[in-house]
């Protein structure tokens, strides 16, 4: 059964999305987004105390992934 949280999560009228939902949409868990928005990876901003994530940062997040050489292994 799907949650409320997790149909939010998908919800195309968001502009900000919580760490823990852009973690889900990016299919990563929450420590992984965390320290990709620290690092500067994923773009993030400070709402008050808040941090959060504009939605558009995730698909940026995931071309810039598609376009980076491929590590050698």
């Amino acid at each position: 059964m799907v949650t409320a949280a997790e149909l939010g999560s998908h919800d195309p009228a968001l502009v900000l999305l919580t760490v823990e939902e852009a973690a889900r949409r990016l299919r990563i868990g929450r420590t992984t987004c965390f320290r990709l928005v620290l690092a500067g990876e994923i773009e993030s901003v400070t709402v008050g105390r808040l941090r959060r994530i504009p939605a558009d940062a995730v698909p940026a997040y995931v071309a810039k992934l598609r376009h980076r050489p491929a590590e050698a292994a």
